[in-house]
């Protein structure tokens, strides 16, 4: 006995950045839908979005407004945004005021002007902005006959019912937007409704945050949580979280014989042969230690070996300080340059931006600087857990294959060695550490690598400088006086500097 496999559910794509992703595919065709949110989520725009994306002549949709503000009024706003398309309307795309019919109360009045609508139009989509103004205009109305009135309307689930049988007799896909602040109160509308889609926003240090969740939407596997979301000048974009790539091997990635250059004479061979390709570096140290600088090395060496890079500027001031080589790079759009200007971000829309111009330019290096810019840019709820993000930022990154270098600023304490703020060293494959050591009235600057995950590299404490052509590594100083504070010992090879 064979059983014949589910038909498979059909789904609408959105066209909506980064939703597909978070509502499982698309929209299930002919699913009754609710897009919900308080005053000034972006409802009525996701809602445009949505509408413009899917109609088109032989699939129109319906735009029906129970608002006192008129459709033209509305698409007057909507027309500032990339999505809006004026050869849709009236085309693809039809809008009816139901403002007067509603504000009457009579919900069978309503209900028949739209089934009068659809029966007119025929369309495959159909939008009512606002259903909640629906759902209250029978109980203001009676209160505006009545003055002690205070009962509800009988009729709503009834018109609920019957709203939802002609939809679904019209095989229509149906948007309502309405306004709500918590899913907490058990409407019925909740309940009716095949999918929910929330949006959510909260002011977070002078910041606002966007999130975007799908409640449910049966049928589809959806990604559970809230996602953050911007609204732009075309619209709507969601941010979803990384998704692992499939590997044969359970155990992580293989070593690689590849190596990446740092661009540095001396500290290739202090690595064991350079970075290996796809791994992380986490370049660790005080602040004018020279971090940014062996980064621009790091993305100069690419170039010259023909690949391209992106950098992350976290830092205000690095957007102003990248060095003359380094601007010719970006100029001639070698090296790609993500500003996060906006306060509030989240790691998912970081990885989404990272990875899109990783794309763009087919780049194999990425650098990210800083650590404690990107912490103070991130949203307060995910700075809570900043190692979680930045555990899946750098998934995201190493995944997709490209070579990575994580800039971290510490406090040089001279008396113990700290890694990374927060914890954070584990998650690299790769450490070098920046230190400073007071000798003879001078302060040098010293490196060490301190790991190198899958590979042999140097033990040695080296001395470097910094000069208009960059940074240049030194001598080997042996002893450990030297990294854990007090008296450094002598520097070999022929150094300049020997200690008192």
């Amino acid at each position: 006995m064979t059983h014949d496999a589910p038909a498979a559910l059909p789904y609408l794509p959105t066209r909506v950045p980064g939703l597909d992703a978070i509502v499982g595919g698309g929209v299930p065709e002919g699913s009754f839908n609710l897009i919900a949110g308080s005053c000034g989520t972006g409802k009525t725009t996701l809602a445009h979005q949505l509408m413009f994306g899917l109609a088109t002549p032989e699939r129109t949709a319906l735009y029906i407004s129970s608002l006192g503000e008129s459709p033209l009024k509305m698409l007057q706003h909507q027309q500032q945004f990339g999505f809006f398309n004026l050869d849709q309307v009236n085309r693809s795309v039809h809008l009816v005021n139901l403002a007067l019919t509603s504000s009457s109360g009579n919900l069978n009045q309503v209900l028949e002007q739209i089934h009068r609508e659809v029966e007119l139009r025929k369309p495959a989509f159909v939008f009512i902005d606002s259903f909640r103004s629906l759902w209250l205009a029978p109980s203001l109305a009676q209160k505006a006959s009545q003055p002690n009135g205070t009962s509800a309307n009988p009729g709503m689930p009834d018109f609920l019912y019957r709203l939802n049988l002609l939809m679904s007799s019209w095989q229509t896909t149906t948007f309502l937007v309405a306004e709500y602040f918590t899913t907490s109160n058990d409407d019925l509308l909740f309940t009716v409704v095949d999918g929910l889609i929330w949006l959510h926003q909260t002011v977070q240090e002078n910041a606002v945050s966007r999130k975007l969740e799908v409640v449910k939407m049966r049928g589809q596997p959806t990604l559970p949580g809230r996602h953050t979301f911007r609204i732009t000048a075309h619209g709507l974009s969601v941010f979803a979280p990384y998704q692992p790539l499939p590997t044969m091997n359970q155990w992580g990635r293989l070593p690689t014989l590849d190596r990446a250059s740092l661009g540095i004479a001396g500290l290739d061979h202090l690595l064991g042969g350079g970075l290996p390709r796809g791994h992380s570096l986490l370049v660790a140290g005080p602040s004018g230690s020279g971090k940014s600088t062996m980064a621009a090395a790091f993305l100069s060496a690419g170039a010259r070996a023909g690949e391209t890079g992106v950098i992350a500027a976290f830092e205000q001031r690095q957007r102003h300080a990248r060095g003359l080589e380094m601007a010719a790079l970006i100029k001639a759009d070698r090296v790609g340059v993500v500003d996060t200007t906006p306060m509030a971000l989240s790691v998912d829309e970081i990885s989404t931006l990272l990875v899109a111009e990783v794309d763009r330019l087919n780049a194999t290096r990425v650098v990210i600087d800083s650590l404690s810019g990107l912490e103070m840019l991130l949203a307060a709820d995910v700075r809570a857990d900043f190692r979680v993000a930045l555990s899946r930022l750098l998934a995201a990154l190493t995944d997709i294959g490209v070579t990575v270098m994580i800039i971290s600023e510490i406090e040089d304490r001279y008396n113990d060695l700290r890694l990374s703020p927060s914890g954070t060293a584990f998650m690299a494959d790769a450490i070098i550490v920046h230190r400073y050591v007071e000798s003879s009235g001078h302060l040098l600057r010293m490196l060490l690598v301190a790991k190198v995950r899958g590979s042999w590299h140097s033990n040695e404490l080296h001395q470097f400088h910094i000069d208009n052509e960059g940074l240049h590594l030194d001598a080997a100083l042996h002893g450990h006086e030297g990294l854990l504070g007090g008296r450094p010992a002598a520097l070999s090879h022929g150094a300049r500097v020997t200690a008192p």
